[in-house]
């Protein structure tokens, strides 16, 4: 099947509940056209500097997605144009894109990565971090970072349950801080990030309103 057929057979499962990012890390300029011509707009990679190459050559209305973990010495080169960061894993992290974000004038839309899986690979905070975070005087003081929601990558399993449960949670500490408001008026927690191409249906099922998709629409990767 063509890049258009798989977006037009995942756009039917995901819109209009969920927005779909297509991945597309280490593809080519020429894939992300097609793409774009089948009338895709989100796009997510995971290097700043190819994503920074790919936006200075495609259409100037693609929403660019940073996706993977984020160094600090690189949101420099993302700040002038990133749509959404979905991977802020640290308090230093959100310092240093609040500073980017001023210096171009910007409000930056973030995402705060929560460990929810299993695996001790994956980034991101854990719930009391979180909480820590969003309380501290720090955090209240960024003008130039707006959070918009949350972000998770359940645990690499065939066992379905746990990977429901695992965005369960994420679901359930969303609702946690919207529902006490833990968080400043000037953030709105709207946005759940979770669900990639082999679980994005069961994320979909958990309340995700963003799902990460790659290789069911480009195909798998070299």
């Amino acid at each position: 099947m063509s890049i258009k057929d798989n977006l037009l057979r995942l756009r039917e499962s995901v819109e209009p509940n969920a927005t779909l990012v297509a991945v597309s890390k280490t593809k080519p300029i020429s894939d992300l056209q097609e793409a774009y011509d089948a009338g895709q707009r989100h796009f997510g990679e995971n290097k700043i500097q190819e994503m920074t190459d790919k936006w200075e050559t495609l259409p100037k209305d693609i929403h660019w997605h940073m996706i993977g973990h984020t160094q600090r010495n690189k949101v420099k080169y993302m700040a002038p144009y990133v749509h959404l960061i979905h991977g802020v894993d640290s308090a230093r992290l959100l310092k240093e894109i609040n500073k980017q974000a001023y210096k171009n004038n910007r409000v930056i839309d973030c995402l705060l990565q929560i460990h929810i899986a299993e695996e001790e690979s994956k980034f991101g905070f854990d719930q009391q971090e979180l909480l820590e975070l969003l309380a501290s005087k720090d955090f209240n003081d960024y003008k130039n970072i707006r959070i918009t929601g949350l972000m998770g990558m359940a645990t690499f399993t065939d066992d379905q349950e746990q990977v429901r449960k695992e965005f369960k949670s994420l679901k359930t500490l969303l609702d946690h801080i919207n529902e006490n408001n833990l968080i400043h008026e000037s953030h709105k927690l709207k946005t759940l990030s979770m669900g990639m191409t082999g679980d994005y249906k069961v994320a979909l099922e958990e309340g995700s309103t963003m799902v990460r998709i790659g290789s069911a629409i480009f195909g798998s990767r070299a």
